[in-house]
């Protein structure tokens, strides 16, 4: 590789998947890193905390990295980088908001903003042999950007997230005029976003929202009206205040992320307040409920959220009646279904008013559809493509638009993480894979959780754990016990025969061993393991965690 003109684009997150997006694209002794973000633990990842990339290919090759460029602020495109910044040194690009909120996440974790640079939609940086061009697209975050990554064997298009809107909420709509130019220049190859592909047609505007939220606020004069949206969606949160304001409504937040973004993206310019629309959560019972407005996160039923405390009856300053109105404005995740029907229920039992996207809408995608991604690999034009941003039947259909939009069948891969699409003058093919994967975060260990410990959680959550301890002297006499405790498998004192008889099985099992005269204590904690398994599962047919514990005294 070292002497070779060959350009590799190797994806370590995002594909096969939905976050976790991270992409590296590397030309002979240069590195560029493409977003780092992070996804959520799966229901059976018990106790974790985030999911973030498996870097260990750009640590052994840390010495190639010319700077980690990034599309835009959202948390599956950033939310991994202050964990692998404990592994890596290098410098990070990106738009205003993007590194506004990455050095809110600096400071959290102690890390220095020195390496944090800004640039704009338009601005062109040189890193090694590769220069990186931002262009501006529409999102459902301010300040998004796709990047075009001139190599000497032509343009990388990294779209980012992305969709078509002609008339956004704030500032321009997407740049078609040079990413046309970029096409024209020559494209070698292309990583498109396909988290929309599955939807025909286009994505509604964001504007859309705005008048729904104008006829809500009409029809709900007396109420008040609480709405739960991504702290992220800087646009959404805008149209929000607009119509608070337009109906002489106090706007209260609520939520830490939702006061750090909206913070941050009021200081850069983002989103634009009246000087007293803002009203502290602690001074809100000074107005009636028909002059607020709170903005809230848990639109997607996270247990810690605050509209999940709000729903429980759970958070400190706001309480439910009847007289208020409750807008989810956001669409579940795929996997949040069940969390999010489980806090409209709740919140229903409360007597108030919940009005979700089936309802009303109250929520349009920032993701293209079929007919902008149709456009864009029309003037991107790529000779090799790559469906990225999603599951395999995501890619796949994404596959079967660009073959249909004239890209050659053989010139499109279906990548997964970890593989490698090596290309040169003379074409293109897939050669070894490199290191990839979850890393596993819980609390501030980062990568000490595996699957065996996965799997031991697995096990205590579903069968509980059965203690035997005994005290012995050095010679092998039993002083005490056995004694049998139990978590989450049995209630001790409802369930006496079946820990008086499992003490019975150890009794017995010590005496063998004592008339045996051995003291090897691990091969004695495998008979007690192995003989009160098989006794449990017989009686009860549970197999629970056995742990046997001698002190030797």
């Amino acid at each position: 590789m070292k002497n070779s003109n060959k350009l590799r684009i190797i994806p370590l997150g995002g594909l096969h998947e939905i976050g976790k997006n991270m992409t590296v694209i590397e030309y002979r002794d240069d590195i560029i890193i493409v977003d780092c973000g992070m996804t959520f633990p799966e229901d059976e990842m018990l106790g974790i905390d985030v999911v973030i990339p498996d870097v260990t290919y750009l640590v052994e090759n840390k010495n190639k990295i010319r700077g980690l460029v990034l599309t835009h602020g959202h948390e599956d495109h950033i939310g991994a980088i202050p964990y692998i910044m404990k592994k890596l040194d290098m410098e990070i690009y990106g738009t205003p908001l993007t590194i506004g909120l990455l050095e809110n996440k600096f400071k959290e974790h102690n890390l220095s903003k020195k390496c944090l640079n800004v640039v704009h939609a338009g601005d062109t940086v040189k890193l090694g042999k590769m220069e990186v061009e931002w262009i501006r697209v529409n999102h459902s975050i301010p300040d998004s950007t796709a990047l075009a990554i001139k190599t000497p064997l032509g343009y990388v298009y990294h779209s980012g997230d992305f969709k078509i809107d002609l008339t956004p909420i704030s500032g321009k709509p997407i740049d078609l005029a040079r990413i046309a130019d970029i096409g024209k220049k020559g494209v070698i190859a292309m990583v498109g976003e396909s988290t929309n592909v599955l939807r025909e047609g286009y994505t509604m505007s964001e504007s859309k929202v705005g008048e729904t939220f104008n006829r809500l606020f009409m029809q709900l004069m007396d109420s008040r009206i609480i709405i739960a949206t991504f702290a992220s969606n800087v646009h959404r949160v805008q149209q929000i205040i607009n119509s608070a304001e337009k109906y002489n409504r106090k706007v209260v937040l609520s939520g830490r992320s939702m006061l750090n973004v909206t913070e941050t993206a009021r200081r850069l310019g983002q989103l634009k307040v009246k000087k007293d629309t803002f009203v502290d959560i602690r001074d809100m019972n000074k107005y009636d409920d028909s002059e607020l407005c709170l903005i809230t996160t848990g639109s997607q039923g996270e247990p810690m959220s605050a509209l999940t405390r709000i729903a429980y009856n759970e958070h400190r300053k706001i309480k439910l009646t009847p007289n208020d109105a409750i807008i989810l404005s956001a669409n579940p995740i795929p996997g949040n279904e069940k969390d999010v029907t489980k806090v409209i229920n709740k919140l229903l039992e409360s007597g108030a008013e919940v009005i979700y996207e089936t309802l009303s809408e109250i929520h349009v995608s920032g993701h293209a559809c079929q007919e902008e991604l149709k456009l864009l690999l029309e003037l991107v034009n790529p000779k090799y493509f790559i469906p990225a941003h999603g599951e395999i039947r995501h890619q796949m259909k994404h596959a079967e638009i660009a073959e249909q939009m004239g890209v050659k069948h053989d010139n499109i891969y279906i990548m997964e993480n970890g593989n490698c699409l090596e290309i040169g003058e003379d074409g293109a093919n897939l050669v070894a894979d490199v290191p990839s994967g979850n890393i596993l975060v819980d609390g501030l260990g980062i990568g000490d959780v595996g699957n065996i410990v996965l799997r031991d959680r697995q096990h205590l959550a579903e069968d509980g754990l059965v203690i035997v301890v005994i005290s012995v002297t050095n010679t092998g006499e039993v002083i005490s016990g056995p004694d049998i405790i139990s978590r989450g498998f049995v209630y001790v004192r409802e369930s006496g025969d079946l820990i008086d008889d499992s003490k019975k099985v150890v009794k017995d099992i010590l005496n063998e061993n004592t008339r045996k005269h051995l003291r090897d204590w691990t091969s004695l904690k495998s008979e007690i393991r192995e003989g009160l398994k098989s006794y449990i599962f017989q009686t009860t047919k549970r197999n629970p965690m056995i742990l046997p514990i001698i002190m030797e005294i």
